[in-house]
C-alpha cells in the first residue's frame, strides 16, 4: 500500500461569479476554458439534450485515436444510402480515412461518417460502442451515443458541457486539430471538388479557429466553437439556439475581456523538503478574472517511494478542481 506526502502550496486567487453581458436566447449553453475545462459559465449546462452533428466531433476523435489517416477505405452501400448531409461517396470507390474525416468535419457528411464507423469499428454498432466506451473513459458523464452522425435518437443525448469537453479533448491530438482548423480541402473522390468548412466563424471571425455545425428538427440549431486570443482560448457550445453565431462570438469576447491568462505555476524545480525537490515540465496557466483575488490553492501529492516517480500539483479554485500537472519527484 502506497503512502503520500501532501504539501499544501503557496495560493492565490477565488472564483467570483460570471456577469452575463453576453445572454444565449434558449435552452443550454456553456463557455469553457480550453485548456483547464473550468467552466466559465453556463445555463442548463448539464441538461442531457440532442446534440445532431456536433457528434460527428467525438467520432472524428475516436476514429484519429484508433486508425491511421492514412487507412483506405473502401466504401460501401450502407454509407452511400445513409440519410441526410452528404458528401455524394460512391459505392466502391476508394479513398482514405484522412478524406472522409475532412467530409465529415468541414461538410458534416452522414455517409462519411458510416463510412469511417464501418472501417474503424469493423460495423457500427462496433464503432458506436467504442465511442461510448471513450466517452465513459473521458468522463462525459452526460453523454450516450446511438449512432456516429447525430441522427436523431432518443437515447442519443449528450449536454453543452459534455459537449464542450469534446473538442477540448478533440484539440489535444494533432491530427484532430489540423482537420478541426481546415477552412477548405481539395478531397481525392471520383468527383473531386474543394470543401469548404460549413461553420462560417471561421471564415469570419479571426479568433474563431475550430468548430463544427449540427442541425435536426427536434435538435434544432447546435453550434460548437473554438476560439483563441492573445494566448486565451475558450471553446463555447450552444444547443437548440437559433442566434447561434451572434452568441457565440459575443460570449468569447465577454470571455476574452473578463478573464486572463494568469501563471499558476512556473516551470523548473521546486524545494519540497531538504531531502525532495520536484520538477514541473511546463508552465501551469489559467483563465482567471481580475475579480478572482484571494485564493487558488494547490495541493501535492508523492508517494513516498523511491527517486523517480510522478506525484501530482492539483490545484483549486474557490475549492472546485482546477488542474492536475505531474511532477518529477527528485529524492536527495
Amino acid at each position: 500500500m502506497r503512502r503520500w506526502i501532501v504539501v499544501v502550496l503557496s495560493c492565490i486567487i477565488v472564483l467570483m461569479p460570471f456577469e452575463k453581458t453576453a445572454e444565449a436566447a434558449t435552452s443550454s449553453y456553456a463557455v469553457i476554458d480550453a485548456d483547464t475545462g473550468r467552466l466559465l459559465i453556463g445555463m442548463n449546462e448539464h441538461e442531457k439534450l440532442p446534440i445532431a452533428s456536433l457528434t460527428k466531433m467525438w467520432t472524428a476523435f475516436v476514429a484519429v485515436k484508433e486508425s491511421d489517416l492514412n487507412t483506405e477505405t473502401t466504401i460501401s452501400k450502407k454509407a452511400t444510402l445513409s440519410e441526410g448531409s452528404s458528401i455524394y461517396l460512391v459505392e466502391g470507390e476508394k479513398t482514405t480515412l484522412k478524406t472522409l474525416l475532412n467530409g465529415l468535419l468541414l461538410r458534416s457528411g452522414n455517409d462519411a461518417a458510416t463510412a469511417i464507423a464501418e472501417e474503424v469499428g469493423g460495423s457500427v454498432g462496433g464503432f458506436v460502442k467504442l465511442m461510448n466506451d471513450y466517452a465513459l473513459l473521458y468522463g462525459l458523464w452526460d453523454t450516450h451515443f446511438e449512432n456516429p452522425s447525430g441522427l436523431h435518437d432518443d437515447k442519443h443525448l449528450s449536454s453543452a458541457y459534455d459537449t464542450a469537453q469534446m473538442l477540448r479533448i478533440g484539440m489535444q491530438e494533432k491530427n484532430f486539430r489540423k482537420i478541426a482548423t481546415t477552412k477548405y480541402y481539395k478531397n481525392d473522390l471520383q468527383n473531386p471538388t474543394v470543401w469548404k468548412n460549413k461553420h462560417k466563424l471561421l471564415h469570419y471571425n479571426k479568433y474563431a479557429i475550430a468548430g463544427k455545425t449540427g442541425f435536426t428538427k427536434v435538435a434544432g440549431r447546435t453550434l460548437a466553437t473554438y476560439f483563441e486570443k492573445d494566448g486565451k482560448r475558450v471553446i463555447v457550445v450552444t444547443l437548440n439556439e437559433s442566434n447561434d453565431w451572434q452568441v457565440h462570438s459575443g460570449f468569447a469576447e465577454t470571455a476574452f475581456q473578463k478573464y486572463d491568462k494568469r501563471l499558476l505555476a512556473k516551470q523548473g524545480l521546486y524545494q519540497v523538503r531538504d531531502d525532495l525537490q520536484v520538477e514541473l515540465e511546463q508552465p501551469v496557466y489559467a483563465l482567471i478574472s481580475k475579480e478572482e483575488e484571494k485564493k487558488v490553492k494547490s495541493i501535492l501529492r508523492m508517494p513516498r517511494i523511491a527517486q523517480g516517480d510522478i506525484g501530482i500539483w492539483s490545484f483549486y479554485l474557490d475549492g472546485q478542481p482546477l488542474i492536475d500537472e505531474p511532477v518529477h519527484m527528485i529524492w536527495k
